[in-house]
């Protein structure tokens, strides 16, 4: 199993949500973030004092798949997401050693 998680623009978290249910992707978490990367956020002036504002708005969307998956999975984030602008945000892929439904206490694949 594999942990999809993409730091993405606000703006289209509707467009990767609706896209990720279409291709078959039944769960995922979703959270409002704030983080900066290459972008390095934005200057401000506050009572005459410049101020750099260097966490900017994001959404984080996690899904949990099956292996054979993550790269569709990926490769559909990737194509909702692009806006071609700094800041569209960032994919990491990472291993799930085990997964629980705790509402019946199944494991593993079938738990997703």
């Amino acid at each position: 199993m594999k942990r999809v998680t993409a730091i993405i623009r606000p703006e289209r978290m509707e467009a990767v949500k609706d896209a990720l249910f279409n291709n078959g992707v039944h769960g995922m978490t979703v959270s409002q973030v704030n983080g900066c990367g290459n972008q390095h956020g934005w200057k401000e002036y506050y009572r005459g004092t410049e101020v750099l504002l260097n966490m900017v708005p994001k959404v984080k969307i996690e899904v949990v798949v099956h292996e054979e998956q993550a790269d569709a999975v990926v490769d559909v984030m990737i194509a909702s997401a692009r806006t071609g602008e700094v800041g569209d945000g960032k994919i990491f892929v990472s291993p799930v050693d085990e997964v629980i439904r705790i509402r019946t206490g199944e494991r593993g694949d079938g738990a997703i």
